[in-house]
């Protein structure tokens, strides 16, 4: 996932300096290597409210001036002059962002709820800005604009197309409207956010006896010793209300019974009754959703959402998710059933039941024996594979991929600021030029005031506008740490969603444009994951697994019995996870597709999963209450299903690949991928730039056979 907070337009180098910048240490010049880099250290929490209120007003003040020049309108004085803006802004915004994903605390708080609608303020008066829009509006029709290059006209064609969509020709009493709503939903958006990090902090499964650890991995109980210590609780183990802690506790704990509680307490996450109850946070925002979009000429706020991306209209999502979702649950009907009979043979000896047999699989005990079936059907349990998962080992094989398929390299370096000491942080450069290219910043560990799941942030992003700015991103995971001095030992899972997450980063790291609007992850919603979601097709390939699989204690590769087994489990649960993932999305759809969002969440949630026929031994990924792609901003609102759009098209993509005789390192096609994916941006239409790359128009069909859900070329009799 790439996170995206705000839609704030304050891109790259230029600032106003005052006063309060030398004595402010979020307004201080960041300074030192790398074109300078953010001062951790050095950040005050009690400088954060005034540096966004100066920021701001100084980013204002530069639009001001720019809307204000008296000379006629041009690409140079119009266009690329806001490109130039709002330097301070960006390094401000960046850290907020930091503190609020990664180091929230009741010192942050109240500043996130006093400070976010400001950026909302903020936007509110650039997008309503009529003389701005004009020279925008002009640029836009001028024929010299059909004489700039093909970069050039895109980022004309956006500057105008956001306003547009963001109301710039809206009557002056919608405007007001619009403004209002957007800093409703901003200050909404923070308290369902903090809501369901409360709820993730404050709930926790206690484990009081040796017998509540009763299959558990070694790793995971450490983990849960570790924690109930660092929470100074009098009990022998701690399951933290996160996924990368509830749901290896789902798939390998042969308590029935606990693992009833740690799903109840995982799935109710801001659906408690409580203070941090987000039921009626998440109505609000979807009735000002609605009503923003009828106030922007839109039917709902879904045909809003996606008047900027790929899929264009909501039907195309719906059809897309429903050629899978069918197939999907079918598979699912199946397995569930080879699931029962095992259950029902097995007894209650590991179950907590005192009758045996008697029990129908539920939601909890889905994990635990798909993975009872996985190593029955094919000797695979997901503990064979841990042992050569190793989170610095896999590391460095995503290093050698990029490598071999990007040419760059990565040095790690020391004499960087960092805002938490787990966070290590390399040099990324070239390795035929030399030329550095950015910075990668890397936070693997799950901690308090750590938001739950993974994602990739751009600090500052790559351009040439102002200079020749290198990028800096960084990836942010929630993996377990371990014992001082062991090893940190991942699931199949983890590491598929490490190689995904630095795709984002990748993305950002081979950045080529000119214009910072335009650069790295900056795209369509529902094209963003596509990059990231083909970066995990390397992570099983033989040459990562011979290298970078090494078992923690021997060294030795994962044995190639072991690596054949996995492959041909590599569909295995397939189903659940699109049926579970395809839920999420199918909701979110349906709910941003209302004209009148006034519903009881539980009731429509019940309502719509019903009539799609969800299998009743899955909940969705993301229930409403906690689903914070969709409500704690409005990155991926009616957007969730670009995960599954964007796949179809990584899974075509990974086709043209082992299509060729040298299979995912194929250099030719590795280079068109570079060419008019990676290193482009949005400078090029997506649609156009993937025909490039592949010859053709995507082929969905890829998509199908990489789930399992129709046989491959290769096995077809």
């Amino acid at each position: 996932m790439k996170k995206i907070v705000l839609t704030l337009i304050m891109l790259a180098p230029t600032v106003m300096v005052n006063a309060q910048t030398n004595s402010n240490s979020f307004l201080k010049d960041w300074s030192g290597p790398y074109g300078g880099i953010p001062p951790f250290t050095e950040y005050k929490l009690n400088d954060l409210k005034p540096a966004i209120e100066t920021a701001i007003q100084d980013k204002l003040n530069e639009v001001d001036k720019i809307a204000n020049n008296s000379k006629p309108a041009t690409f140079e004085n119009t266009i690329v002059a806001l490109e130039k803006t709002g330097k301070k802004l960006n390094q401000v915004y960046a850290a907020f962002g930091i503190y609020s994903a990664n180091m929230n605390s009741p010192e942050f708080e109240p500043i996130e709820t006093e400070m976010t609608p400001k950026f909302s303020e903020y936007n509110n008066k650039f997008y309503q800005n009529g003389k701005l829009f004009d020279r925008i509006s002009k640029v836009y029709s001028d024929p010299a604009t059909k004489k700039l290059t093909g970069e050039q006209q895109r980022l004309v064609w956006l500057y105008y197309s956001n306003f547009v969509r963001e109301g710039a020709k809206a009557d002056a009493k919608s405007k007001v409207k619009i403004a209002k709503i957007n800093e409703e939903l901003a200050s909404l958006f923070t308290k369902f956010s903090q809501n369901q990090l409360a709820d993730e902090s404050n709930y926790y499964l206690e484990l009081k006896s040796e017998a509540d650890f009763d299959g558990l991995p070694l790793e995971l109980k450490n983990a849960a010793i570790s924690d109930a210590k660092e929470r100074k609780l009098n009990v022998m183990g701690v399951i933290a209300n996160t996924r990368s802690s509830i749901e290896p506790f789902l798939t390998f704990s042969n308590r029935r019974d606990l693992r009833e509680k740690a799903f109840q307490i995982f799935t109710s996450r801001g659906d408690n009754g409580n203070a941090t109850d987000n039921n009626v946070t998440l109505v609000q925002i979807l009735k000002l959703r609605a009503e923003k979009a009828k106030l922007l000429g839109f039917k709902t706020f879904a045909d809003w959402s996606l008047s900027n991306t790929m899929a264009q209209k909501p039907e195309k999502t719906l059809d897309l998710m429903m050629s899978v979702w069918t197939p999907a649950v079918e598979k699912v009907h199946a397995d569930v059933a080879e699931m029962q009979r095992m259950a029902d043979a097995e007894g209650s000896s590991s179950t907590g039941l005192s009758i045996p047999g008697k029990f129908k699989i539920s939601p909890w005990d889905y994990r635990y024996y798909s993975e009872k079936v996985r190593k029955a059907k094919y000797d695979l349990d997901q503990n064979d594979l841990k042992p050569y998962l190793q989170l610095e080992k896999l590391r460095e094989g995503m290093f050698w991929v990029a490598g071999e398929i990007f040419h760059l390299g990565f040095k790690q370096v020391y004499n960087v600021p960092v805002f938490h000491p787990d966070v290590k942080v390399w040099e990324v450069f070239n390795t035929n030029t030399k030329k550095v290219v950015g910075v990668w910043y890397f936070d693997p560990y799950a901690r308090k005031g750590k938001r739950s799941g993974a994602w990739m942030n751009a600090t500052r992003e790559q351009s040439r506008v102002n200079g020749d700015v290198i990028t800096i991103v960084s990836n942010n995971c929630n993996f377990i740490k371990g014992k001082d001095g062991e090893p940190i030992l991942i699931s199949w899972e983890d590491a598929s969603t490490l190689f995904h997450e630095f795709g984002h980063a990748l993305h950002g790291l081979n950045s080529n444009v000119t214009y910072p609007s335009l650069s790295g992850t900056n795209t369509p919603r529902d094209y963003v994951e596509f990059p990231s979601q083909v970066m995990e097709r390397w992570l099983p390939t033989p040459q990562v697994l011979n290298k970078f699989a090494l078992h923690y204690k021997t060294g030795e590769p994962m044995p190639m019995s072991l690596v054949q087994r996995n492959e041909k489990a590599s569909t295995f649960n397939e189903a659940f996870s699109t049926v579970e993932t395809i839920s999420s999305a199918l909701l979110d759809m349906k709910l941003h597709l209302l004209e009148n969002p006034d519903i009881n969440p539980k009731q429509f949630e019940k309502e719509t999963l019903d009539k799609l026929g969800m299998p009743s031994e899955i909940v969705m990924r993301h229930r409403i209450p906690q689903f914070g792609h969709i409500f704690s901003d409005d990155a991926y609102a009616a957007g969730y299903y670009g995960y599954l759009w964007a796949d179809a098209i990584s899974a075509d993509a990974t086709e043209a690949f082992t299509e060729t005789k040298d299979g995912m390192y194929d250099k030719a096609v590795a280079k068109r991928l570079y060419d008019n994916v990676f290193s482009i941006g949005n400078t090029v239409d997506p649609a156009i730039a993937y025909k490039k790359f592949r010859g053709r128009d995507v082929n969905t069909d890829a998509l199908m056979r990489a789930r399992g859900f129709v046989p491959k070329p290769a096995d077809k009799k």
